[in-house]
């Protein structure tokens, strides 16, 4: 005993992971392990050294990164350096304002991200707080209440319905216990436990014998003895998990910090050659060294960082009428580059309620239409089954003329332990979703379920177990002597206990057990549980029900059977999704029949364009993922579409191998098993309703509709966030390149600078402000019935950096063309002048070319964004105050401008809008190239 709690102590410091379980070992052998007896429970004197030997039974607090440390690493970008250097410059300069402009926009952009942030640290704190819970002990022979945290192994710890498990425990003893394990294994329903020992290699989810931390009892009663507290909880387990996950850049970061590094070095290299070229042609120092500032100042785009700023915050804004709140800012973009999504089964892809679908009695098939515990149906006789033609619904009452069925009906309405009830407006199960299934279905069957109650008093029970698989009632009938006992459960104890069934018009009549065996055996092919029934008459003198009263002697009266129906909007968003050539594929903790039926009725799998088949391939379980090397793993999830009864660190395991495949991963949870998943994936998902604390505090994005439809929303707003965000790259780079090269070229050609530092700074801080109305552009049509972009794509595709380069070039021709033709007949300071303007005209005629990368202006709407219209006018109204306003001429050096240099600067901006709008119509119109696929999962 020594050795194993010292194990046990050692394992509390190391990995988790790591460590023993009891599932497969006796209830004696546990209590001589633990040095425990069951009857009596520890001493107090015994638990209070163990509790200072092993500590509480809370999580381990880790430590997270300091706060201070969080907003220093917002500046730890190569752009922000950029901007840092262009504060320090423009206080060289002694321009005060403009320095402290710069920088605001810097810190406003490191405020933001520091606030927008959600880290891990949450997540494990929501688990700390699921600890917290009370607990009843049997210490010193005497039943007793105490926190939670005081528990240690050994202890011995009663539950009941509704109480919190609140340490891992072996259980000894239950009866009719029941425990909702659905936010640790993704079980949809609760699992009914036992006490007997298991096979040492059974998956998680099928360790009936053991109660985890954080779950819910929904109904009996059962002791365990604690083996596990703290971080050996299998909770515990998982918050290692997520402290060991990866923070994952998203796309768009990784490309910004790519493309940030490259403009670093070009800035650098393009200035040094300038200071060089210039001493080599006899220039003085001070005066190259002015140039190469002026033009480190050109070619900064400080409005970039703001600009992805915003355009995230309007996405943000956006995805939140679309019921999907953002956590973390760069989400937004990072669903729109997404290729695969990896969805939960139970209230994502489904509706959470059990449902009633099936029903086989008096040798026919109906079918029940309606899902959902409020959703209004009927019985009617299957399609496909034409013996039932004859005993059709009545649309007054919805009862049937099938005797059979009404008994059936009945039996699942009266062999029942649970309710229905409303709260906060929804319909909410009282009990086991199986049995809510049942009071709906006879509820469709027109049985009223007080009415039935009132002549069907019960009298005496016998509770569900999981090692005998039924449930018997017994019951009076008014009006009549005898008695009648209902029995519901497995087909399997049920149906040789049977000597006959029950007829359409209630006759005895002998019993067909291939026909009742093979339709239950095409129902649970299509992943329906399936419950049968059955009845017997008893004696007046009968009010005790005992095991051998439902032994034998039995009438079968049916089979319903249930699903958890898939959402209907889900189906739909599904297929769009997969015709948006992102890969779908489901990852959940229910069995493996259930949830290839699911994927099947949603359409779950590869994406459409990529060729693929509408048929699914058999569910990998969780065992079998275990068994597959991490070097073969990505090649498995390429093609498998359904993975079931997975742990947590297996749905880690998946999430890593789609991602080395170079997918961009949407993970999609609401239970404590999902958080890790949740962290390492490109995007984590949580639902808002089901959803517990800890997958909220782990995700990026929370649902507040649980529902998959949302994603697909959410992933189409993603795509236009990133298109506005090319949008603005894609009109703000020509500006500083142009601006680079006009500076460059007269350095070269020997002429005075066509523009002053300050006065780029003007152009650039006009166009942060102005450009930023390119966020504001509405979504183009037909979003999602592109494919998704290539995760190793660069920011700017071959096509429009070769746009960028041509817009600069015009713009530096043209601004270096008026220079020219100006420096003769006016001042430097007017030819100056006309040099801003040429690059501000052509940039708000090229800002209105930007609304789409593929379509005019006119195609998307001329005043679809009156944001970015208002922007022009106040742009072209900041011009003229440059080019007349005195106090602005001192500031800038600009001067006064003649009607004829307006002309010449206007017709500038024209021809070069001219030339970009054939340039789109030539590449995107004329040749319309066909799409190429990706790679995607398949």
């Amino acid at each position: 005993m020594q050795a194993l709690l010292k194990s046990i102590k050692t394992e509390r410091h190391s990995k988790p992971a790591e460590r023993t379980s009891f599932h497969h070992v006796s209830t004696d052998e546990v209590s001589k392990l633990l040095d425990v007896t069951l009857q009596t429970g520890l001493t107090e004197q015994e638990a209070a050294r163990r509790e200072k030997e092993f500590g509480p039974n809370v999580g381990t607090a880790r430590r997270g990164t300091p706060e201070w440390r969080r907003f220093l690493l917002q500046f730890h970008q190569p752009l922000v350096y950029i901007l840092v250097g262009a504060t320090a410059i423009s206080l060289y300069l002694g321009e005060t304002l403009d320095a402290a402009v710069i920088f605001a926009v810097v810190f406003a952009n490191a405020i933001i991200g520091w606030f927008q942030e959600s880290k891990a640290e949450r997540a494990i704190e929501a688990l700390a707080r699921m600890a917290k819970v009370e607990a009843t002990v049997r210490r010193d022979g005497q039943k007793k209440r105490i926190p939670s945290a005081h528990l240690v192994p050994g202890d011995v710890v009663l539950l009941a319905a509704g109480d919190r498990v609140p340490a891992d425990l072996r259980l000894f003893y239950v009866r009719n216990l029941q425990v909702d394990e659905s936010a640790l294994t993704g079980e949809s329903v609760p699992v009914h436990k036992h006490a007997d020992p298991i096979a040492v290699d059974t998956v998680l989810a099928d360790r009936r014998n053991l109660a985890f931390a954080g779950t819910h009892v929904t109904a009996g009663h059962g002791e365990g003895v604690v083996w596990a507290t703290g971080d050996r909880t299998e909770t515990g387990r998982i918050a290692w998990l997520i402290s060991e996950a990866i923070d994952v850049t998203t796309p768009l970061t990784r490309k910004i910090a790519a493309f940030s590094k490259l403009l670093l070095w070009l800035i650098l290299a393009v200035a040094a050659l300038m200071f060089t070229v210039g001493m080599l042609r006899g220039k003085p120092a001070l005066e190259m060294f002015m140039a190469a500032v002026a033009l480190a100042v050109g070619a900064i785009p400080e409005g970039l960082p703001a600009a992805v700023t915003i355009t995230l915050a309007i996405g943000v804004a956006r995805m939140a009428r679309r019921h999907a709140i953002i956590r973390k800012l760069p989400a937004v973009e990072a669903l729109g580059s997404t290729t695969v999504i990896c969805s939960d089964k139970t209230g994502t892809l489904t509706e959470n309620q059990m449902t009633v679908s099936e029903i086989f009695a008096g040798g026919e098939l109906f079918e029940v239409t309606g899902t959902g515990y409020e959703a209004p149906g009927e019985i009617r006789p299957a399609a496909d089954h034409g013996r039932g033609a004859k005993h059709r619904t009545t649309s007054s009452t919805n009862r049937t003329n099938n005797l059979a069925l009404d008994e059936c009906l009945k039996a699942g309405l009266l062999c029942n332990d649970s309710q229905l009830g409303r709260q906060n407006g929804r319909m909410i199960v009282q009990g086991d979703p199986t049995e809510a299934a049942l009071l709906v279905a006879a509820k469709k069957g027109g049985l009223v379920d007080g009415e039935i109650a009132g002549t069907h008093p019960r009298l005496d029970v016998i509770p569900f177990a999981a090692e005998q698989q039924y449930m018997a009632t017994l019951h009076g009938i008014h009006g009549r002597a005898e008695k009648v006992i209902y029995k519901k459960g497995s087909l399997e104890r049920l149906l040789d206990r049977c000597t006959d069934a029950l007829s359409p018009t209630g006759e005895l009549v002998p019993l067909d057990k291939a026909q009742v065996r093979d339709s239950a055996e095409s129902m649970a092919a299509r992943g329906l549980r399936v419950l049968a029934f059955a009845r017997r008459h008893a004696a007046k003198d009968h009010h005790r029900l005992a095991h051998e009263h439902v032994a034998s002697d039995l009438t079968f009266l049916g089979l319903q059977a249930m699903m958890d129906p898939p959402r209907s909007e889900a189906i739909s968003a599904v297929r769009r999704c997969r015709a948006a050539g992102i890969a779908v594929k489901m990852i959940t903790g229910d069995h493996a029949l259930t949830a290839s039926a699911i994927a099947k009725h949603v359409g779950v799998g590869p994406p459409q364009e990529a060729g693929s088949r509408d048929d699914h391939e058999e569910a990998v379980s969780g065992r079998v993922l275990e068994r597959i090397p991490e070097a073969d793993l990505p090649e498995v999830v390429g093609h498998v579409t359904v993975f079931a009864r997975v742990a947590p660190e297996q749905k880690l395991r998946l999430v890593k191998a789609l991602q080395a495949r170079g997918e961009i991963v949407a993970m999609t949870g609401d239970g404590v098993n999902d958080a890790p998943a949740l962290k390492q994936a490109d995007i984590g998902i949580a639902m808002g309703i089901a959803g517990t604390d800890v997958a909220k505090g782990t995700a990026d994005i929370v649902l507040a509709d649980d529902n998959f439809a949302s994603i697909e929303a959410a992933v189409e707003e993603g795509r236009s966030v990133f298109d506005n965000l090319t949008k603005f790259i894609v009109w703000t780079l020509p500006t500083n390149a142009g601006e680079a090269i006009i500076l460059l070229v007269a350095v070269f050609m020997g002429v005075p600078l066509p523009a002053l530092p300050l006065q780029l700074l003007w152009i650039n801080l006009t166009e942060t402000f102005f450009g930023l109305t390119l966020a504001f552009e509405p979504r183009e049509s037909g979003l999602m019935n592109r494919l998704p972009r290539d995760p190793r794509q660069p920011i700017l595709t071959f096509p429009l950096f070769m746009r960028s380069g041509l817009v600069s070039l015009l713009m530096a021709a043209g601004a270096l063309g008026l220079f020219l033709w100006e420096l003769p007949s006016s001042t430097l300071a007017e030819a100056r002048t006309v040099v801003v303007n040429v690059i501000v005209l052509v940039e708000a005629f090229y800002l209105l070319n930007c609304r789409s990368l593929t379509q005019s202006m006119f195609a998307v709407g001329v005043f679809s964004n009156r944001w970015l219209l208002a922007g022009v006018t106040a742009m072209l109204g900041g011009q003229l105050l440059f080019t007349y306003a005195p106090v602005m001429n001192r500031l800038f050096g600009s001067a006064p401008l003649s009607l004829e240099s307006w002309l010449r600067i206007l017709a500038v901006a024209v021809i070069t809008y001219a030339i970009v709008g054939f340039e789109k119509w030539i590449r995107f119109h004329r040749s319309s190239p066909a799409p190429q696929p990706v790679s995607t999962a398949s």
